[in-house]
């Protein structure tokens, strides 16, 4: 069960089979998100680079201790290590919730190295560890070809996966379509999957961003408000779908913008990962909740995108972009972009830690 409560986001969760996660792995925000009703959490280099700011006492000495025990490492070993200690940090505080729901609430996602996007073994080798770090991993693949294929092949093992790097209704399907394969195959070898919990992840915020973006590069006029309402069109045409084809992958929104990425959701079988930000200003907003996800999104602003902006048709369509067209679709690759520099701007940190400039004053102590 939910705990129960008042606020507007154990609101959400209260008698609704609505989920909510924390999209961050900092220990004392995730217990605040337990506290107020979440079930998971989520992991990747950008959100590990913000925790070792917010908990730099910890994790600043903890750097240097693991140097010191692995004097021969790289800074990018030094880095997974850091990543994987965190994960496993925020899994056990998550843990709990994962013994009572049997596996199937409760787990803390990680994610694959961003720069592995085009290998499918890179990543698949890369999970194997993750999911050995503690009982309740659940590994991120980008929803690239690649990463489509190894999920499959992680769902046949065992793995329990969330497809990160999605925008598009093509992407999530390919996911359902594989994680099932992948499901099938587990089943038809004897092996259980009843604790397993795949989750396809749509980046709400991420695509309303594209779209915005595409309408500026390319001097194309809509109305100013239907942008905002390209994500969770395709999240709830995606959401309806997966329903209608029985797939036991659950939609994940993710990349919060705005409250109705919030309030239009509501009373789906779904998970919403929400950044501690974005979970504070949702509590303090006084709203009272209602379920809303089935209402349907204005049509007007639907068929407005559709008719003007390709690359929302390509996001909205089942047949909008092939396998092969979404490693190029453009918030895809962008977004690869940004989580490729958000790596290497964290391996830069560990860095800053092992080599200090020597140009700069240090403070004593």
């Amino acid at each position: 069960m939910h705990s129960t409560g008042s606020g507007p986001l154990l609101q959400t969760v209260t008698g609704t089979p609505t989920d909510i996660w924390n999209d961050s792995c900092a220990t004392d925000e995730l217990r605040w998100a337990i506290e107020h009703g979440a079930t998971g959490a989520t992991s990747n280099p950008a959100i590990v680079a913000e925790v070792m700011q917010k908990e730099w006492e910890v994790w600043a000495p903890r750097v240097r201790e693991i140097a010191a025990e692995h004097p021969d490492w790289t800074d990018v070993e030094v880095t997974w290590r850091i990543i994987e200690e965190m994960a496993a940090r925020g899994a056990a505080v998550l843990e709990p919730i994962f013994v009572r729901h049997a596996g199937r609430k409760g787990r803390l996602s990680i994610q694959t190295n961003p720069t592995f996007h085009s290998s499918t073994d890179r990543m698949l080798q890369q999970a194997r560890g993750f999911d050995a770090l503690a009982p309740n991993m659940q590994v991120k693949f980008p929803a690239t070809s690649a990463g489509i294929a190894a999920m499959e092949q992680a769902t046949f093992e065992g793995i329990s996966i969330n497809a990160t790097v999605s925008f598009t209704l093509p992407q999530a399907l390919a996911v359902g379509e594989a994680v099932e394969r992948g499901l099938q195959r587990r089943e038809a070898d004897g092996l259980d999957v009843s604790r397993m919990a795949p989750v396809c992840t749509l980046m709400l915020g991420r695509l309303d961003d594209w779209i915005k973006a595409v309408c500026d590069r390319d001097d194309i006029v809509v109305d100013p408000a239907a942008p905002s309402w390209a994500g969770l069109a395709v999240f709830k045409r995606a959401a309806a779908i997966y329903r209608e084809r029985g797939f036991r992958t659950r939609p994940l929104a993710a990349a919060y913008r705005n409250l109705q990425h919030w309030t239009e959701l509501v009373g789906g079988d779904l998970v919403m990962t929400m950044t501690h930000q974005w979970q504070r200003r949702f509590e303090a907003s006084g709203l009272v909740v209602r379920p809303r996800f089935d209402e349907p999104v204005p049509a007007a602003s639907v068929a407005e995108l559709l008719d003007r902006v390709p690359d929302f048709r390509q996001a909205y369509e089942p047949e909008g972009l092939t396998l092969p067209e979404i490693d190029d679709y453009g918030a895809t690759l962008h977004t690869l972009r940004i989580f490729t520099a958000s790596y290497w701007g964290l391996v830069k940190t560990i860095d800053d830690l092992l080599l200090p400039d020597p140009t700069i004053r240090r403070r004593p102590g």
